[in-house]
């Protein structure tokens, strides 16, 4: 830590007998529903990223191939390069993804990976795994599960060097209780079946597992014994050591009490042998007087060779040690700092590396410069000795706590990323793509809310642990500190504080007072003058049990930073329909209620809900009063069970709404849709889910989503928000299908959907023309245009379909079909999506001209209502839709009007000139033709009509267009015609969003003048002249010269 779906669609069902427990209810399990995913299948998540790195505590690397390096990310499965960390892929997203302990190739064959779920840093935000161990067979293609299910944190795996089918794998087990399934296990047969070789006790598990290089009969471990509850972190105690095998781990000694190793409470142990001398041994212990200790002798006797506690702070979050393979003295100890020593650990000097917060090193074996480390920026690579490191700023696996949005246009993402800084991030952009310029730094820190000024988007508030509060400028610079109680709390205990404010805790605005800002420790607090003064407005809204406010850390090392703060309010909302109605839910279970603004406030908590329930979101019912749904974990206590409740009448009474959430989803998050009633989202720790009925029943809603922790979800001008730990920012863009999910849908030969509107921000094209493609790294735009989406039954492979677009007169504007020779429409039988680029049709240009100004551009279509008429063989259907205004510019309907009428008349004009060169060229040409095939038999006045008509002909053309002109530069020579002119005067008149200036009507209706003047002159030589010369021709009993 660093300072600073289903029948998704109508479900119907019989009125649903209630079970009476107390003054709560538990729906009974609702009819089975159908998910059938051809109703959505237009319907996807967009990743919006930031591609910054988020906390990696494993990695590995290829033996032979020198660029390919691996990492397992603490909540988005395994990632794989093969370019030295340019670019990252996803290598596990299509079988399990979410954190990762523990990855590792075979030696021997390296098709062969292992990957163990459940980080090793056991941090306040930690995410157990379900699935055990991974296995591919094929680089990582492919995967298949291999067991373990049951051990929640595997945090190393051993690959015999020349068996790829024996593994052992180093357990910690379940973080929030004790359990059995934790220790060290083996496998002969490739991990068919496991074998347990060694258990200390049931809160006791595998901190650290290595082989002695090149010898897979001795192995050394480290055992912790270690425990979070919801209100501690405990490292240390009875069954913490050091272990030796000499046997390939069929059995171990504990060597704790060697010589020379301290006495008393061991806590977290890391080890490592130095591949050139095996019998030197290292190993970093968390004790009173620990330290990093070296063994001369295989572990026989130990030596204290630094207690400096740089390499030792915070024991439980680092305690790692790493030994280069050629040399026997060189050794990393990462930390906070990535600390390297050439002196066998006597001293340590700190290498520069991208993040900070390390937490493991891979080293090649042949050679010690080539290395990756782990930290909480993702993974990062050396070739150097870690003198330089490739970049993180290319793995979308930050995060994020909780999400918000600002009133900016396009509205921007805020969150705060794990153990870096504070983001806002656009959802869109006037270019092709978001990258790295299109997000920044805001208010606050790693931890906290992060919620901008609904008048004002530059203006941020964003929080952080120690109950820091800052208010940041974003036009002036300014950061003010503006926090509730400015007492810095770092380093002590709950207890002691006047006001408790968690790590995560919570800073929201009012839907009904624009000014009006909340802030929430163990108390609410309020102000409506950007935190100068603010107002309690609650009592202790907790238990403020204080057996529960104590110190944290264990009983050897104290670890503080209110991530482990207790009784603290960890949710809270204002009733976006109700004026000064409050909601609170604390991480000690309670939830409270006033409807008076905070002048009197009731406890609510239902009757038999568990205790000690860490209440995380509560979501108001958009549309009906004293309805809400609140939403809580209780898995720091073990328990993964999905904690879903509603209440109708203020919380009187509630019901608990979870079924066909898995029952070891624990759930974090609800959202109610703002259109439809009913539908609901729910974010879990492994993935996301959907209801149409209002939570009496629940069916995944994962699509294209990688499995992921979700931790909070938004809405925002009816897109839908996702923040994860471990995968950045996803957004599903308009909810529209979801909305108008029915069944009767598919009973339709062509059903369309009603549009959403759409905003006046045209698609990117490159100079060349054509949309631009993207590069690494970057993510994508939401469709610019107007999507229309349909449903079509009865396709067929010889089936047709057309969408046509027509303004507010009935005036068609475009016509997109399947035989269209450019972007032709798509066609699949059930879901179907057109998006119309808002773009009349394309200036009519002659390709070989070459012009300075380049033909006119691109005509986009005004603000307004239009109509799509939908046509799939036979049938059709029409719908509206409407092109709004972007908010951005301030332009009023009848200059866009303006705008539009003058675009349209430059560009015919232009249109007009182009046929005019065309039909010049073509009878010139014909003429040419004609005299050049009758050769010598050619009659001489018929030659020389031809020539007097061509010269005519090229001097029109030389009035319209330069032809002296063959290449771009060309024209620097020989002046700009007038169909150049013409392009320029529409640019400079496209150029905005404004009426035509008069400058522009004066020189558009000049340059007209002229074009019609050599038009109405070559209408002259191609009437009375090309008349003449077929007279001539008919005369010598010859074919006509016809310009079509």
């Amino acid at each position: 830590m660093k300072q600073i779906y289903v029948l998704l669609a109508f479900l119907f069902f019989a009125t649903t007998t209630i079970a009476q427990k107390s003054k709560n209810t538990v729906v009974n399990p609702p009819k089975p529903s159908v998910y059938d995913p051809s109703l959505l299948g237009n319907v996807k998540y967009r990743l919006l990223g930031p591609f910054r790195g988020g906390r990696s505590g494993a990695v590995t690397g290829s033996y032979k191939a020198k660029n390919t390096f691996y990492f397992g990310a603490t909540g988005g499965g395994v990632w794989k390069t093969t370019d030295g960390g340019s670019n990252w892929k996803n290598i596990t997203d299509k079988y399990f993804g979410g954190t990762i302990g523990a990855v590792e190739v075979a030696p021997s064959n390296e098709n062969i990976i292992y990957v163990g779920e459940g980080e090793n840093t056991m941090r306040g935000n930690v995410a157990e795994g379900l699935d055990g161990m991974w296995k591919s067979e094929d680089g990582g293609k492919t995967w298949k599960n291999i067991g373990l299910k049951d051990t929640r944190h595997i945090t190393n795996i051993i690959i015999h060097p020349n068996d790829p089918n024996i593994v052992w794998a180093g357990v910690m087990g379940h973080l929030f209780g004790p359990s059995s399934e934790r220790g060290i296990y083996k496998t002969t047969d490739g991990g068919k079946t496991w074998k347990k070789v060694l258990y200390v006790n049931e809160q006791t598990g595998c901190a650290d597992l290595i082989m002695e290089p090149g010898n897979p009969s001795v192995l050394y471990a480290g055992t912790w014994r270690l425990i979070r509850t919801p209100y501690s972190l405990e490292s240390g105690g009875e069954g913490s050591g050091l272990w030796k095998s000499t046997d390939g781990g069929e059995t171990w000694t504990n060597i704790s009490s060697s010589k020379g190793l301290p006495k008393g409470v061991w806590g977290i142990v890391s080890v490592a042998v130095a591949p050139s001398n095996v019998d030197k041994v290292y190993a970093i212990i968390e004790n009173e007087k620990g330290g990093l200790f070296v063994s001369n002798d295989g572990g026989q006797t130990w030596n204290l060779q630094s207690n400096d506690n740089n390499i030792r702070q915070r024991a439980w979050y680092y305690s790692k040690i790493f030994v280069d393979p050629k040399n026997e003295n060189l050794i990393y100890c990462p930390n906070v700092n990535f600390l390297k020593s050439r002196d066998g650990g006597k001293s340590f000097q700190t290498l520069r590396t991208p993040h900070g917060d390390h937490h493991d090193l891979w080293i090649d074996p042949e050679d010690g410069k080539r290395m990756i480390v782990a930290d909480d920026g993702g993974a990062q690579i050396s070739f150097d000795e870690g003198n330089n490191w490739s970049t993180y700023m290319n793995q979308p696996t930050s995060q994020i706590y909780r999400v918000s949005t600002d009133n900016s246009f396009p509205y921007r993402v805020l969150g705060a990323q794990q153990d870096n800084s504070t983001i806002r991030i656009k959802s869109a952009t006037y270019g092709s793509y978001i990258t790295e310029q299109d997000w920044d730094v805001t208010a606050g820190a790693e931890s906290g809310y992060v919620v901008a000024d609904p008048l004002n988007p530059d203006v941020v508030y964003g929080g952080n642990y120690g109950g820091y509060l800052s208010r940041l400028d974003h036009r002036t610079g300014e950061n003010r500190n503006v926090s509730v109680w400015p007492d810095n709390p770092m380093g002590a205990g709950a207890d002691v504080q006047k006001f408790r404010f968690q790590w995560n805790f919570p800073t929201f605005f009012s839907p009904h007072n624009p000014k009006r800002l909340y802030c929430a420790g163990n108390a609410l607090f309020v102000t409506e003058n950007d935190g100068a003064t603010w107002k309690q407005i609650s009592p202790d809204l907790t238990t403020n049990d204080k057996t529960k406010q104590a110190s944290s850390g264990g009983p050897i090392t104290q670890d503080n930073t209110s991530v482990e703060y207790y009784c603290t309010i960890f949710t809270a909302t204002e009733s976006s329909i109700e004026k000064d109605l409050l909601w609170t839910g604390s991480d000690d279970g309670l939830i409270h209620v006033s409807k008076d603004g905070g002048a009197n406030w009731s406890n609510v908590t239902p009757k038999d809900c568990p205790k000690w329930m860490m209440w995380n979101t509560i979501e108001v019912d958009p549309f009906k009063k004293g309805a809400a749904y609140i939403v809580g974990t209780r898995y720091k206590l073990d328990d993964f069970t999905p904690y879903i409740y509603k209440t109708e009448d203020y919380g009187q009474t509630w019901k608990l709404i979870t079924t066909g959430i898995a029952s070891n989803h624990f759930t974090r998050v609800v959202r109610a849709d703002q259109k439809r009633a009913g539908l609901l989202y729910a974010g879990t720790e492994y993935g996301m889910y959907i209801s149409y009925n209002d939570g009496a029943s629940w069916q995944s809603f994962q699509l294209n989503l990688p499995m992921v922790p979700i931790t909070d979800l938004t809405i925002k001008k009816n897109d839908l928000i996702v923040a994860t730990q471990g995968r950045a920012f996803w957004v599903i863009d308009d909810l529209t299908q979801i909305q108008q999910m029915d069944p009767a849908i598919k009973s339709k030969s062509l059903h369309v959907y009603t549009a959403n509107p759409a905003f006046r921000i045209p698609p990117v094209v490159s100079r060349w023309g054509g949309s631009v493609s993207a590069p690494a790294n970057v993510a994508m735009n939401p469709a610019k245009g107007a999507v229309i989406n349909f449903y079509a039954a009865n396709v067929t492979d010889s089936s047709t379909a057309s969408v046509a677009v027509y303004d507010a007169n009935g005036k068609l504007i475009s016509r997109t079909t399947t035989q269209s020779k450019t972007n032709p429409l798509k066609l699949t039988k059930g879901n179907n999506q057109f998006v119309w680029d808002m773009q009349y049709p394309a200036t009519d240009k002659i390709d070989d001209l070459i012009l300075w100004t380049g033909a006119p551009g691109s005509i986009t279509a005004i603000p307004g209502n239009y109509k799509a008429v939908v046509r799939v063989d036979k049938d059709s259907l029409d719908v509206p839709f409407t092109l709004l205004a972007d908010p951005n510019y301030k332009c009023s309907q009848s200059d866009y009007e303006a705008q539009l009428d003058f675009l349209l008349k430059v560009q015919g004009k232009f249109n007009e000139t182009m046929k005019a060169i065309k039909d010049i060229r073509q009878a010139r040409s014909q003429m040419q033709d004609f005299v050049s095939k009758q050769g010598a038999n050619c009659p001489k006045e018929l030659k020389q009509l031809s020539e007097d008509l061509s010269k005519q002909l090229t001097a029109i053309e030389e009035k319209l267009h330069q032809t002296k002109a063959k290449s771009g530069q060309d024209v620097l020579n020989f002046p700009i015609r007038l169909d150049d002119k013409l392009g320029g005067v529409f640019d400079m008149a496209a150029s905005g969003n404004m009426a035509p200036s008069k400058g522009a009507l004066e020189v558009y209706a000049d340059l007209s003048s002229q074009v019609d003047e050599q038009i109405g002159k070559l209408k002259g030589v191609l009437s009375s002249g090309l008349n003449s010369f077929n007279k001539m021709i008919t005369e010598k009993g010859l074919p006509v010269v016809v310009v079509k």
